[in-house]
């Protein structure tokens, strides 16, 4: 089993550790160790390990889930000392191996709660970070305001002491650092989330000063919330893949994890307490992330998320197939030269039309064997942040909305859970009640527009898009999907 006791045996193809473990610090502490945070922040700072003077940034990761599959996971991370491989695959199918020995420390939060506020108020830890998924930052989105009447949210303002949110920890620890003067430490959010840092200082803040007003002023005043773009798109790993990727690499690894080649990580240059020098590892440091973000999300997500709810229901199940479909490539590239592309800001320097070619190569590789269904996972999550800008801009200039509205067609059919060939197959959807899934079913194709993943232009007259939507879900169903692609 790959452990510290394994580190000096390693198969000869797999890159090992090039820093000295026992050294590592743990400046960072991580909240939803999952495979794109294992395959892309981990991978940066592990990076950063190896360089002169960057030992203190080792990581702690923070599983909030519990169960049989929370304690299951936080077991195979301490038999393996938190080591894991990582494998970087190439569209032309060319491989990495590399051990990552970053996450220095797994601790299951319900198992034991007072173990992750102490490392939260350890003034050795100086930032917490998290992947806690588009829809994790409970903002109410009419508002814009953190929303305080979640039971999981009152039961941790009514016991502050022993919280189960995130919100309740990183508030308690900074609460605790305060009263001890140990200073602030940056929360830094890795979510495809537009303005992501700016969100988390609303949901952070938001709940501190529903809990109390005067540590909320001061986590307003010190602590910093930096804006970041991350892409890398990092499949799941099954009992197959990861049997595969073992026979490939050598390995005895419980937990390995498949990447594309490709990572980049946009980053705001504002630590409050410091930060790796993760310049000198491939981050790109800029004054203002959202040029980069709307790229990243309009192009990159919003496609995955066409692709996807379009091949589910043609019968693909990996991106590689929907870019070999050539109906399919054709959608795609419509929908980025006539709607996106054109309605983006993008900053200097950045050619559109080279991305879009290298999202195609990317989504092309069938090494990663990335699932569409893991890609249109909380599919009502990534649709409000996806798609919404080009939305509004579309409905705000007139433009053609043939394709935005066979997309949200699309995505309502695929929600059905059932391809045009008969096949089944379960939409994940874990923000979704069972009364909102039935409105996919409903006799009204109309009905499923009331899904909170269209609340992003809700406050617009959607009467000609609305109109369209259920003549694209009407034709879909009478005549399939191939025959009712748009232009």
């Amino acid at each position: 089993m790959l452990n510290e006791k394994t580190l000096n045996h390693l198969p000869a193809s797999v890159q090992p550790l090039r820093y000295r473990r026992e050294e590592v610090g743990r400046g960072i502490v991580h909240f939803g160790v999952g495979n794109f945070f294992r395959a892309h922040e981990a991978w940066y700072v592990n990076k950063c390990l190896a360089l002169p003077g960057q030992a203190q940034w080792g990581i702690v990761g923070v599983g909030l889930g519990g169960g049989a599959r929370g304690e299951a996971k936080a077991r195979a991370f301490t038999q393996q000392d938190c080591l894991y491989s990582l494998t970087e695959v190439a569209a032309d199918g060319a491989r990495t191996v590399s051990i990552i020995g970053a996450l220095r420390e797994y601790l299951l939060a319900p198992a034991d709660p007072e173990a992750v506020l102490a490392r939260l108020a350890d003034p050795q830890t100086r930032i917490v970070s998290m992947t806690i998924t588009e829809g994790g930052y409970n903002i109410n989105e009419e508002t814009g305001q953190f929303r305080l009447d979640t039971p999981a949210v009152q039961a941790d303002l009514k016991d502050p002491g022993r919280p189960t949110t995130v919100f309740g920890y990183v508030v308690e620890g900074l609460r605790r650092r305060r009263a001890a003067g140990a200073g602030p430490f940056t929360v830094l959010s890795c979510d495809n989330l537009r303005s992501n840092g700016h969100v988390a200082h609303e949901a952070f803040v938001g709940y501190a000063r529903a809990l109390d007003a005067d540590l909320a002023e001061w986590i307003d005043a010190n602590v910093t919330f930096p804006c970041s773009m991350v892409d890398r798109i990092t499949p799941g790993v099954d009992t197959a893949t990861r049997n595969a990727l073992n026979a490939a690499s050598g390995l005895d690894d419980d937990l390995p994890v498949l990447a594309e080649d490709f990572s980049q990580w946009v980053l705001e240059d504002r630590f409050c307490n410091g930060r790796p020098a993760l310049d000198r590892v491939g981050v790109e440091f800029v004054d203002d992330v959202a040029g980069y973000e709307q790229v990243k999300v309009r192009m990159l997500n919003a496609a995955h998320v066409l692709l996807g709810s379009t091949g589910l229901l043609l019968g693909h199940r990996y991106a590689h197939e929907t870019v070999e479909d050539a109906d399919l490539v054709r959608l795609a590239n419509a929908y980025w030269t006539k709607d996106a592309m054109p309605q983006i800001d993008a900053p200097a320097g950045v050619d559109l039309d080279a991305y879009r070619r290298r999202l195609l190569s990317r989504f092309s590789n069938r090494a990663v064997a990335d699932t569409l269904l893991r890609i249109c996972s909380d599919g009502a999550s990534k649709v409000r942040v996806f798609w919404t800008d080009t939305v509004r801009r579309s409905l705000d200039s007139g433009h053609d909305l043939d394709r935005i509205a066979f997309g949200i067609a699309a995505y309502l059919e695929m929600l059905r859970g059932q391809d045009e060939k008969g096949q089944t197959y379960a939409p994940i959807e874990p923000t979704l009640d069972a009364d909102q899934m039935t409105l996919v079913n409903d006799a009204d194709l109309a009905a499923g527009l009331s899904l909170p993943a269209f609340d992003g232009w809700r406050d617009m007259d959607t009467t000609t898009l609305d109109a369209a939507v259920v003549a694209a879900r009407r034709a879909i169903r009478d005549h399939g999907v191939r025959a009712s692609l748009p232009a």
